[in-house]
């Protein structure tokens, strides 16, 4: 036993091998399969990589001219690819299929008296239900001057919007508008709904 601790005190220090720095450590890439990182045929093998493909650019069509913006059969950056040719098929499907669940009254609409307007209107038609939000122009800025519809009622060519606070606006469907009567404060005026420019 005493001769086994001599041998090890008197072993030369280069025979220990200084552990790893950290940056080794996480740079070390994991043995390639069924190679031994020990075995030196077969792990000077595994450090060997195929060189990777060269890149080629896309090819674009060189255009003499510029492209103006009423040429929609120019296009700056060449043909379209079939890849960017089903994008845009997969695009114009969705849009169809949601704007086929959308009702008549769908979108914005201002509720006017005459020429002045008293509110805008945000709805949403959806399998017959309406819902929507509203806001008072004539008190802009006002923080009580927007707010969710509490209920609105069709019934044949008949629709009645009632706003937060107790107003009511009871419409009747003519030639693609809406006309009727608002009822507001304790009095009523003769308003109609048209559709907002978007």
């Amino acid at each position: 036993m005493a001769g086994l601790l001599a041998m090890l005190a008197t072993a030369p220090a280069s025979a220990q091998a200084p552990p790893p720095s950290i940056d080794a450590l996480l740079n070390r890439q994991p043995p390639a399969r069924g190679v031994d990182p020990e075995e030196p045929d077969t792990a000077a093998a595994s450090t060997t990589r195929p060189a990777p493909a060269p890149y080629a650019p896309r090819k674009r069509s060189t255009l003499t001219a510029p492209v103006r913006i009423e040429e929609t059969d120019k296009s700056p950056d060449g043909p379209p690819s079939a890849a960017d040719l089903a994008y845009d098929g997969r695009i114009r499907s969705s849009m169809a299929s949601a704007q086929g669940f959308q009702g008549p009254l769908d979108g914005g609409w201002t509720l006017a008296a005459g020429a002045r307007e008293l509110y805008a209107l945000q709805l949403i038609d959806r399998n017959g239900a309406v819902e929507g939000a509203w806001r008072d122009l004539r008190r802009p800025g006002a923080l009580d001057a927007s707010g969710f519809i509490d209920q609105v009622e069709r019934a044949g060519g008949e629709l009645t919007v009632r706003f937060a606070g107790g107003a009511v606006a009871i419409l009747h469907a003519d030639d693609g508008r809406w006309s009727g009567e608002l009822s507001e404060g304790g009095r009523a005026e003769s308003v109609t709904l048209r559709r907002r420019n978007p």
